[in-house]
């Protein structure tokens, strides 16, 4: 298993950081939220702000693990506030990923939070996936779903025969080894990576058959409201509503146990089929 924020830490300074990407983050190829997540770093490590507002990305390629990914910062505009940075990450020459990111620093403002986090019985009153597959070959799941214990609220026991339900689930994450992150760049990773991931399994509880397709992001934009680095649990509802044209779309909330709404973002998914 992987250590988030060891494994998204970047190396350099002044605009120009690298970082080897590590396989424990590996599902098809390296998940696009970890791949996001490390340019979420680099623009962490390019501002003098302690706390980001937003990532908006673009996947432009598939990276590999064995060569350095190159990172490039740019300030587009700074004030006594704000900072908005441009993040290019390149492998080879080639494009990888493209973001923006705003970082904030000390501001006041209004206060409120209308959301509702569904209900949610607590996570150590559910059993983990390890638990209930433990009959199951560890072979048959992809290394990144290691880095979770993870406590769904809802469980299909027979995948294979599975009647088709509304694409949408909720369940508690922690992240293995290490849970929490004082640093606020990387405690905003742990949401960044469920905002990416969890719209494609979402969507399959609507299919009954296998359909032959994954669905790659292509984009993902993500806010992040408010910062519980001391909480190990994240409670995320996870919805794929529609699909059309080649096309999937993905929306994710990340509540944090005490019901607070910690971040929210999107994702669209190009389907491609799947390779035998």
């Amino acid at each position: 298993m992987g250590d988030l924020a060891a494994d998204t830490e970047v190396f350099g300074r002044d605009g120009a950081y690298e970082r080897l990407l590590s396989r424990d983050w590996e599902i098809w190829g390296p998940n696009g939220g970890y791949v996001a997540s490390v340019a979420l770093r680099a623009a962490g490590a390019h501002s003098r702000f302690d706390r980001p507002a937003s990532i908006v990305g673009h996947y432009l390629g598939v990276a590999s693990f064995d060569d350095p990914v190159e990172l490039t910062t740019t300030t587009l505009r700074a004030t006594k506030r704000v900072e908005s940075i441009r993040v290019s990450m390149c492998q080879r020459d080639q494009p990888i990923f493209e973001a923006l990111v705003w970082a904030v620093g000390d501001v006041d403002g209004l206060e409120h939070d209308a959301t509702e986090m569904p209900p949610a019985p607590e996570p150590t009153d559910l059993l983990s996936v390890q638990e209930r597959l433990r009959d199951v070959a560890e072979n048959m799941y992809h290394r990144f779903w290691r880095n979770f214990d993870e406590r769904p609220l809802t469980w299909i026991d027979n995948w294979e025969a599975r009647d088709r339900q509304a694409p949408n689930f909720a369940s508690w994450f922690r992240y293995l080894p290490v849970d929490t992150f004082a640093d606020q760049w990387a405690d905003a990773c742990r949401s960044l990576i469920l905002v990416d991931t969890l719209p494609w399994p979402a969507a399959n509880r609507y299919y009954v058959n296998d359909h032959g397709y994954i669905a790659p992001s292509i984009d993902i934009a993500v806010e992040f409201h408010r910062f519980r680095a001391e909480e190990p649990w994240l409670l995320a509802q996870a919805s794929a509503r529609s699909a059309h044209a080649g096309l999937l779309g993905g929306h994710v909330d990340v509540w944090a146990r005490t019901g607070e709404l910690l971040a929210s973002g999107v994702s669209q998914m190009l389907f491609r089929p799947m390779r035998a």
